[in-house]
């Protein structure tokens, strides 16, 4: 059967995960396209259902625990993007683990949504599997899942409190990125690391500085003042990682 009206149940849930509320509520997050959908049903993501178009969603059957036909109209009422692709996908949020071992990315209140997404899709590429996300952006945020693409498939993402953060940087050099730190390129970083990535406009926070055991710039000609959050991570996660790659 066809779902045709926009007051369903399964609808309704679907157009609340554009919204924070409504992801908690819902214990997921929502994903949008062809190659998102494909991609987090093959990956092992915990897909709890998908939804759209009858001949983008028949090959799911028995694949997901559940599956819904819709029409266009019930696409666009769904989509969060303009043109709307026809396929969504609700995904389970991961349960929250702090990692013993492995190289990880802490985001110290990086609220910008596009520099998470960057973030998370620059650590699948390097091969960094985990995110810890510190009073920042939401990463389940339609925009953040469009900027991290198929990011989310291949990396963990865990929204983290002030009182868990010993747990998740124990056994790991906590290397700091800083305008006054020492010049990345040429450092040797041995062993597991936790790199911090601060907020756009003040950076990491006292208490994490504190905990450094590298405190890491990148180096600028002298007019320009900054890099943003995303791309600074991703040149200094690719100084530390390339000959892993």
């Amino acid at each position: 059967m066809i779902i045709t009206s926009r007051h369903n149940p399964v609808v309704k849930l679907y157009a609340s995960l554009k919204d924070k509320k409504g992801r908690i509520s819902a214990g997921g997050y929502l994903i949008e396209g062809e190659k998102q959908v494909f991609e987090a049903v093959k990956s092992g993501k915990n897909v709890l259902s998908v939804m759209g178009k009858a001949r983008l969603v028949s090959s799911y059957e028995g694949k997901v625990p559940a599956v819904y036909e819709v029409t266009d109209d019930i696409c666009r009422f769904v989509a969060d993007s303009v043109t709307p692709q026809g396929i969504f996908a609700l995904v389970a949020f991961p349960q929250f683990k702090a990692k013993s071992s492995g190289n990880i990315v802490l985001l110290d209140g990086v609220s910008d949504p596009g520099n998470v997404g960057t973030i998370i899709r620059t650590c699948a590429a390097v091969g960094v599997k985990t995110v810890y996300i510190l009073n920042g952006a939401d990463p389940y945020s339609p925009k953040c899942v469009r900027s991290a693409m198929s990011g989310l498939n291949s990396v963990e993402v865990y929204p983290v409190e002030e009182g868990e953060l010993e747990k998740v940087i124990e056994n790991r050099r906590v290397i700091v990125a800083d305008m006054g730190g020492e010049n990345l390129f040429g450092k040797t970083i041995s062993g597991d690391f936790c790199l911090v990535i601060g907020n756009e406009a003040h950076g990491v926070s006292e208490k994490l500085k504190e905990r450094a055991d590298e405190v890491v710039s990148i180096p600028m000609k002298s007019n320009m003042e900054s890099l943003n959050a995303g791309v600074s991570c991703s040149i200094i996660l690719y100084e530390l990682l390339h000959k892993s790659i």
